[in-house]
């Protein structure tokens, strides 16, 4: 299996095996949403910030502003704070974890790869529209089944 595709299964697994905890834990402290991804993100920085320290003598170009803003606005801003705010309120009111976790997780592919073919970054073919197809029929199955 391609390194691409085990990390990729690992970052699911992490994500929802942590969102059956982050659920949990919402609910038993009667944590509002904000101050759970707070949380969260403290320990997260504090852990990779340490994981880090030996890596960051290795960027290949760090007078590139224009990459610094795409990672801060994109991972700090769009998915980072708006992104994991959002999910963290869904799980705050979710009954259904699995539906939940689904739904915020295909949005991801159907909206990467949509900005892609709209910066003309992104390489399509039929395989691919089938695949984003797959992913909408499989949220509209998962959401009808939740109802």
């Amino acid at each position: 299996m391609p390194s691409y595709l085990t990390y990729a299964v690992l970052a699911g697994v992490a994500w929802g095996l942590g969102g059956f905890f982050e659920k949990t834990g919402l609910r038993q402290l009667g944590l509002p949403p904000i101050a759970g991804i707070t949380l969260r993100t403290v320990i997260a920085f504090l852990i990779l910030g340490a994981l880090s320290i030996p890596v960051w003598k290795n960027i290949e170009n760090p007078s590139n502003i224009k990459a610094w803003l795409m990672i801060a606005i994109g991972g700090g801003i769009i998915a980072g704070s708006l992104g994991m705010w959002s999910f963290y309120s869904a799980l705050s009111l979710t009954e259904n974890l699995g539906v939940t976790l689904a739904i915020a997780f295909a949005f991801s592919p159907i909206t990467g790869t949509l900005v892609g073919l709209i910066n003309g970054s992104q390489e399509t073919d039929l395989k691919i529209g089938l695949g984003l197809v797959a992913i909408i029929v499989g949220i509209v199955l998962i959401q009808l089944a939740h109802e």
